[in-house]
């Protein structure tokens, strides 16, 4: 009872370490995704100003008759369309501005946030195998899911403690004080200890112990699929996300190919 008892502590830690890790989770999460959202938010602010100056060309040409009023409209419509996506995007930045402040339990949940990155960084040098190792090893999830298979393992020993003999020792002690108003004696005390040891072996119980071992055992297959359900839930996880993380990093290679182009093309229209 005493290994279970421990057992259940270190359960306890673990929900707490699980508890932390997920908030740092969270606020990493919302970290770079106000990060992403800032970026995102300058890109648009850049598209404004261009469709400002695409409505300015347009007005040149068709002053000088050299386009058509459609032309012009269009243009205008551009423009709206980039200042509609630029007031959903600040929107966007404030709700997350927002929840940033409340996970840091701040007093004034508008309080401006200045990121310290500009851009996110990805690791080149991590490897799968790597990563994979380290889940296994020190995941809070599968960790828990070890100490859950170790209490009904635990249990199954003190379900089988009710097959053995069981020991009772009993003592106790007793003072008595009388005092009489007439009588040969005018007081009598009386001092006892007793003492006792009781030897038992259960015979018979209805096949009761046999069930409840049984309904043990139960729980240890369960808890070891639960385990083997954990884990691979893990690894999947893993190879999504390790496949999102390298397929992510190709795609920068090819966004930033795409965007010295986007630079060029516009440098030659604006000349």
């Amino acid at each position: 009872t005493y290994d279970r008892l421990l057992e259940l502590q270190k359960i306890g830690e673990l929900n707490t370490r699980l508890t932390v890790e997920n908030f740092i989770t969270t606020f990493t999460t919302q970290y770079y995704n106000y990060i992403r959202q800032y970026i995102r938010l300058n890109n648009l602010r850049s598209a404004v100003r261009l469709s400002r100056e695409r409505v300015r060309i347009v007005e040149t040409h068709y002053t000088v008759g050299t386009m058509s009023g459609l032309d012009l409209k269009q243009a205008r419509v551009d423009l709206n369309s980039d200042l509609s996506a630029f007031l959903f995007q600040y929107e966007d930045m404030h709700s997350v501005r927002t929840l940033l402040n409340q996970l840091l339990a701040s007093d004034d949940i508008e309080f401006p946030i200045i990121a310290g990155d500009s851009v996110i960084e990805f690791n080149s040098s991590l490897t799968h195998d790597e990563i994979l190792g380290r889940l296994i090893e020190n995941n809070t999830y599968l960790e828990l899911a070890r100490r859950d298979e170790q209490v009904s393992t635990l249990d199954l020993k003190l379900a089988k403690s009710g097959r053995y003999p069981n020991l009772r020792l009993n003592s106790g002690y007793g003072y008595t004080h009388n005092w009489y108003g007439s009588s040969t004696y005018d007081r009598q005390r009386n001092l006892g200890l007793n003492y006792g040891v009781t030897l038992g072996v259960n015979i018979f119980d209805g096949s009761n112990q046999k069930r409840r071992e049984r309904n043990v055992r139960l729980q240890i297959e369960n808890k070891e699929l639960a385990y083997a359900e954990t884990e691979l839930g893990l690894r999947k996880s893993l190879s999504d996300t390790w496949m999102a993380y390298r397929n992510n990093m190709r795609l920068i290679e090819l966004e930033q190919d795409n965007l010295s182009t986007a630079r060029l093309l516009y440098e030659t229209a604006i000349e």
